[in-house]
């Protein structure tokens, strides 16, 4: 069962024995506890649910859902799972240790808000001419329909909030562990901003 509940650090870079630099991200990751453990049998569908974090104010639907693995969580995820681990019940605990180096993980988190933003910052259009005969709109969308069919196409590129977005990077490497402070560093950028909530899974 290779999933992690975490929040990111922040990034920083590790020396190899050839001297070589690499970027990594830093994860606080787990340990999690499972709560739920779904199966075709009862629930239709194969899953495992994790908690993870120390929570305040649980409300008593949730406090009673997760008063058999005895933990109070500030956030709870269900993972879908081909198997259930044949070791697997209510209150088992995962941590780093479920990876190891070199590990190919995919990392699911929500995109740092930028709030209202202009198609030239969202979407990377060109401004329009700001002299020789310009019309002074220079950053405006211009155009945006045609005389037929009189109408606007949903997902037209326009105006509008940019970013807090669920994003998900595949295929990043686990480049290092420490299990006694339960730190995992993953090659490369994650989405998210420093203290955001991400999810760590990989291939059995």
């Amino acid at each position: 069962m290779k999933t992690l509940l975490g929040t990111k650090i922040g990034m920083t870079q590790i020396i190899g024995e050839d001297g070589v630099a690499t970027p990594i991200t830093l994860i606080q990751a787990g340990p999690v506890t499972v709560t739920q453990v779904k199966t075709v049998e009862t629930d239709g569908y194969n899953a495992v649910q994790v908690a993870f974090g120390e929570g305040k104010n649980l409300s008593k639907a949730v406090a009673g859902h997760t008063k058999p693995a005895d933990v109070t969580p500030k956030h709870i995820r269900e993972f879908r799972v081909e198997e259930i681990p044949a070791d697997l019940k209510i209150g088992t605990k995962i941590n780093v240790e479920a990876f190891g180096l070199g590990d190919l993980v995919s990392v699911t988190g929500t995109s740092k808000g930028k709030g209202f933003a202009g198609t030239v910052k969202r979407h990377n259009f060109n401004t329009s001419k700001s002299s020789h005969g310009g019309n002074g709109n220079v950053r405006r969308v211009g155009s945006i329909g045609s005389m037929y069919p009189q109408k606007v196409f949903k997902g037209k590129r326009m105006p509008g909030r940019m970013g807090h977005d669920r994003v998900t990077v595949k295929n990043l490497v686990v480049a290092y562990i420490d299990v006694e402070n339960n730190l995992i560093g993953l090659k490369g950028a994650v989405p998210g901003p420093k203290k955001g909530l991400v999810s760590i899974g990989g291939k059995a």
